[in-house]
């Protein structure tokens, strides 16, 4: 294929690929409300395709780079079947029903909140994936919230808040490694970046779950709700403390930084033979169980729902609406929508404050658009870096940008596949539980304002510490990188 063939999308050409995509998703999700996700991102799809047919751009051409897309993203894509996998040998083991048991008996509805932000926090941190952390301890503080009398939407935030950090602070996380790589900065320099604009997004988010629980749970705890849950999980299943073991397998190996698929792969099986030892289960129905996921009657229709889940074939739905996004994003990406789009506002960008908002929001717009993070960090990361070197500015900073950009928001946008995952494992959209989620629009606004007033900004050299315009700045001694 000779990419001279082809002509170069204009600003307005580009402007309008993306508008048909959001117009897509917009009437179908909020207008129409009963059309699928899926509807919207296939509508999408078939728009840009029409549009890229005026570009000179071949059918084929089109499923070629929509097929190079979804082989970029594939181990992206079998993260879903592995936490399928995990969320049903775990359920089956009597691992999630055993936390939700203890939590239920121990935490008080009051801490319950700022509590399960910093528990998630840690999962994350330590694991270094936020899918795993809302599969295994998120589903538990859903159920445990559930029997506290935590709305839904609120537990959910707390849970998505606290895997997000996590997912973005830990350094074996593909999350920070990937942004440093194409950003082309030293990972523990990037790290030190994140640390400056998460920190007071991170307090006050916190303080913030702390008023909500105070508030929800200052009245009565349904005692009721978590006696009957209490009590049907210890009927239904044998809690010998030893049914945690798969979950501090997990954690050991991610510790050890053990390659994340291999690991999960092992905290199914080690859950699987929990589900034989100590449940009964017999093996056809425990392998079962990786296919179909958990089920179980109990006679609660309160409990049930909290434990039924799990399994490849439930996350049909998600991996589904992640294929369509990823074909999606290969077409804008390789045809150059995002460059189009962003050439004349990078020119315009007279202080560190209007380059990181143009950066974030290209970031942020990329993941809604791409429908996937990875492929946001990968565009956006090359996409900026030479600017940076030219303005004096450190690339761990770019690093931090493309992150907050592209991770933090993606889970509210039930059309990405972080998005589509969480509102399938937690049972409740980004679009109901984003008023909460505190800590993932928090640390985006206080980045960039914190940049317009030249605080946490990354210079190269540290004489231009505390400026804000490229006109004050010293470029001398600049460092020079080689591509």
């Amino acid at each position: 294929m000779n990419d001279k063939q082809f002509k170069k999308p204009s600003f307005g050409l580009s402007v309008a690929a993306l508008g048909s995509i959001v117009l897509s998703l917009f009437f179908c999700i909020m207008v129409f409300k009963t059309v699928s996700i899926q509807v919207g991102l296939l509508l999408g799809i078939f728009f840009i395709t029409l549009i890229s047919r005026t570009l000179g751009y071949r059918f084929e051409d089109l499923m070629k780079f929509m097929a190079e897309s979804i082989g970029e993203a594939a181990f992206g894509l079998w993260f879903f079947i592995a936490i399928g996998a995990i969320i049903g040998a775990w359920m089956a083991a009597g691992t999630v029903p055993a936390i939700i048991y203890y939590g239920l008996g121990i935490i008080s509805p009051k801490v319950f909140l700022p509590a399960g932000l910093l528990l998630c926090s840690i999962t994350a941190l330590c694991t270094g994936t936020s899918w795993g952390t809302i599969g295994t301890v998120g589903i538990a503080l859903v159920g445990i919230g559930q029997g506290l009398g935590i709305p839904l939407p609120m537990t959910a935030a707390m849970v998505v808040s606290g895997a997000a950090f996590g997912d973005k602070m830990s350094p074996v996380s593909d999350t920070p490694n990937l942004t440093s790589m194409t950003a082309g900065a030293d990972l523990y320099d990037s790290i030190k970046a994140f640390i400056q604009t998460m920190t007071p997004a991170y307090i006050i988010s916190l303080v913030m779950f702390t008023f909500l629980g105070l508030k929800y749970g200052s009245g009565a705890a349904n005692l009721a709700v978590i006696e009957e849950t209490r009590s049907v999980i210890a009927a239904n299943f044998n809690l010998n403390p030893l049914v945690i073991l798969p979950i501090v397998i997990l954690l050991a190996l991610n510790l050890k930084k053990f390659p994340s698929l291999p690991a999960m792969t092992i905290a199914v099986i080690s859950g699987l033979l929990v589900a034989i030892v100590f449940q009964g289960m017999s093996i056809p129905n425990a392998l079962e169980v990786i296919n179909s996921g958990f089920s179980i009657e109990t006679g609660s229709s309160y409990v049930d729902p909290i434990l039924n889940r799990g399994g490849l074939q439930r996350m049909l739905w998600t991996f589904s609406v992640a294929f369509m996004a990823i074909s999606m994003g290969g077409i804008l990406n390789k045809v150059g929508y995002m460059e189009a789009l962003i050439a004349d506002l990078i020119k315009r960008a007279k202080s560190v404050g209007s380059l990181s908002l143009i950066v974030m929001m290209s970031s942020m717009i990329s993941s809604a658009a791409f429908g996937e993070a990875y492929l946001s960090f990968i565009l956006n990361g090359t996409l900026y870096r030479k600017e940076f070197d030219k303005r004096g500015l450190n690339r761990a900073m770019l690093a931090r940008l493309v992150s907050e950009g592209g991770l933090m928001m993606t889970p509210l946008m039930p059309w990405t596949t972080f998005g589509a995952f969480t509102a399938t494992t937690l049972g409740v959209s980004g679009f109901e539980f984003g008023p909460y989620a505190f800590l993932n629009y928090l640390c985006p606004i206080i980045s960039v304002a914190m940049s317009y007033m030249g605080i946490a900004v990354v210079w190269n050299n540290k004489a231009n510490k505390g400026k804000r315009n490229f006109s004050e700045i010293d470029l001398t001694n600049e460092p020079t990188f080689a591509e």
